[in-house]
């Protein structure tokens, strides 16, 4: 079966860096060993709050005009809007997911709900965490103070989230260790990559700064 893939990561920083886009592959490589040939890929660097991708619009193109089906890693990557989602399984064009293979629609529908809701949850953290910030003085409208802010801000946000993640006991263990689990769990970083030890102690401390 032909394939056509389509690969998304969110800044122009983390486009050039190839975080998230290597793990997008590798996904895409292990479904495609036994399910056919990847005839051409497209990449959109852009936000997930943003429908219009210029990329997407040729691949669901080519999928169309070839018979080929439009393949991603992995839902998220793809879009958190329910919307969409429901948009694209209505079209003419099939669409594969790498990392759930034997999802039905029903399935994809509640697990592209699920991720709506934990964007919507992040932003709202992330202002409740602005304001904050704001209430102890700090002037958000200067550039390097307000990113520094906000950086730290969507740090405490995802540290919270990370949280369930952790196994049982994992007071316990060492950055490293937890490293290593988070690792072999398939999760990422906030910038789509590999935990180390320092980036676990990262996160850590930012989670119990007051």
């Amino acid at each position: 079966m032909d394939f056509v893939a389509y690969y998304r990561v969110s800044t122009k920083r983390q486009g050039r860096s190839g975080l998230g886009l290597d793990a997008q592959r590798a996904s895409i490589n292990a479904f495609i060993k036994d399910h056919g040939r990847v005839i051409a890929e497209f990449t959109d660097i852009t936000s997930g709050k943003k429908d219009e991708r210029t990329e997407l619009n040729k691949a669901i193109k080519l999928a169309r005009s070839t018979g080929a089906r439009l393949l991603i890693a992995k839902l998220d990557r793809f879009s958190r809007r329910v919307s969409f989602i429901a948009r694209m399984m209505e079209s003419d064009v099939r669409l594969a997911i790498a990392e759930m293979p034997n999802a039905t629609e029903f399935q994809l529908h509640i697990f592209a709900a699920l991720a709506q809701e934990e964007r919507r949850l992040i932003s709202e953290r992330t202002k409740r965490a602005l304001m904050q910030a704001k209430a102890k003085g700090i002037l958000l409208g200067t550039n390097g103070r307000a990113l520094a802010v906000r950086n730290k801000a969507e740090a405490l946000v995802f540290a919270q989230s990370l949280s369930s993640h952790l196994p049982g006991g994992w007071r316990n263990m060492s950055y490293s260790a937890l490293a290593k689990w988070l690792n072999s769990q398939g999760v990422k970083t906030r910038c789509g990559g590999k935990f180390y030890a320092q980036t676990v102690k990262n996160y850590m401390t930012a989670l119990h700064q007051p």
